[in-house]
């Protein structure tokens, strides 16, 4: 693997010509500029972690104060707000329903804040507040998850309104024409660069500058990363990272996201018209594939090794965020050191506790022998439409208007 990087520093200069010792003395340095690096940005983690304390966005309902991430899910048969059915733009891979899950259940739960309840989504509204506007979801799949929840939601409230979608990549743009409102997605696993070089997928992780361009004609944007981060293998989304002009196959990942993340905070400060644009950040949506972090006692009560065949939600308020607690960690240190703090949708313990809300084997991107086998081939990352998302909507109309 150190070959392939002399390799790629080496195609930097190709007018030079280097020695065998000279070669061997660039591996050397290649790995050890590696692990300083790597070593350094832990120093950093551990420098902020040790200050590290949350804080819960709050609004004021009838006098008293309401944590809006805090709360309680609670049955209610008035949901969900719209059907797959009547709702095409639901990708496969989120549209369970369509794809033969066979309970309900998990559609009549309705978050509920301590000390207030959450005001109901209102489509017509949304577009009227929103009319001529654009908004834009940037980063992973679970941002189109998002993105997609959102046009559902507004269109079985709008159904005479003309509508046009443009899919693309990175790109892919819905538009309420009625109301000139724009909703997007843009493709950015890594809120970073990510580019293609004689073949090799270099992560530049100081740079924001490709990606940057389509975001700034934006009036809304919300902005999520994470899970990427951590992909190993054939997962795995680069080839090297680039940090300071220094190429390395790998680095720690942690490390690594809160590099990136800093790099693009410092973009949005530098970039974005906060008098003008509203900017938004989608805190890590965690997943279950491990029955024992939900199950009473550290044992699991189910038959299967992930969320397969989980139908109602984990009782009480609390979660344990496991893997994901250090990249929330993270995201919050970067946002506190903003100029102008983007607004976190600190979406992870709530969505903790919805065990039960992932397409599991009931997704279109799974195969037959995928889904005869839960315990490998089940979806515990993503979240059903309609769903979960919807709450994180509903919670994203409450902070946009109230």
């Amino acid at each position: 693997m150190l070959d392939s990087v002399m390799d790629l520093v080496c195609f930097q200069s190709p007018n030079r010509v280097l020695g065998s010792s000279c070669c061997s003395t660039l591996l050397f340095l290649v790995s050890l500029q590696w692990h300083l690096a790597s070593s350094a940005l832990l120093l950093s983690l551990k420098h902020h972690h040790s200050h590290f304390h949350r804080q819960r966005p709050m609004i004021q309902t009838n006098g008293s104060t309401c944590a809006l991430f805090v709360g309680t899910w609670v049955r209610d048969d008035t949901y969900p707000l719209y059907q797959s059915s009547n709702c095409p733009i639901i990708d496969p891979e989120f549209n369970c329903q369509m794809y033969g899950r066979p309970d309900s259940d998990y559609l009549k739960y309705r978050w509920r804040p301590l000390n207030c309840e959450l005001p109901r989504f209102n489509g017509v509204d949304f577009l009227l507040n929103m009319k001529g506007k654009t908004i834009m979801f940037v980063g992973d799949s679970l941002g189109r998850n998002q993105w997609q929840s959102l046009i559902c939601m507004i269109s079985v409230a709008a159904p005479g309104t003309q509508t046009q979608l443009v899919r693309g990549e990175p790109l892919s743009t819905f538009r309420f024409l009625d109301y000139g409102v724009s909703i997007s997605f843009y493709r950015a696993p890594y809120l970073v660069d990510l580019d293609v070089v004689q073949g090799k997928r270099i992560l530049r992780l100081e740079e924001v500058a490709e990606n940057g361009e389509v975001w700034k004609n934006a009036d809304i944007l919300m902005f999520n990363s994470g899970h990427w981060w951590s992909h190993e293998g054939s997962l795995q989304g680069w080839d090297y990272v680039e940090l300071g002009g220094k190429y390395y196959p790998d680095m720690d990942r942690l490390a690594a996201f809160e590099r990136g993340l800093k790099t693009w905070a410092n973009w949005i400060d530098s970039n974005i018209d906060r008098n003008r644009v509203k900017v938004f950040f989608l805190a890590i949506s965690p997943t279950h594939y491990n029955p024992t972090e939900w199950s009473a006692g550290g044992t699991s009560t189910t038959t299967t090794k992930n969320c397969y065949g989980e139908t109602a939600p984990v009782a009480g308020t609390t979660y344990s965020t496991g893997a994901y607690s250090e990249q929330m960690r993270v995201v919050d240190m970067v946002l506190r050191e903003m100029q102008n703090p983007a607004y976190l949708l600190d979406i992870t313990m709530l969505s903790g506790l919805r065990k039960d809300g992932h397409p599991s084997i009931y997704s279109g991107d799974l195969n037959p022998e995928q889904r005869a086998n839960p315990d490998h081939g089940a979806d515990c990352s993503h979240w059903c439409l309609p769903g979960l998302p919807d709450t994180w909507n509903q919670l994203f109309y409450t902070a946009l208007f109230f």
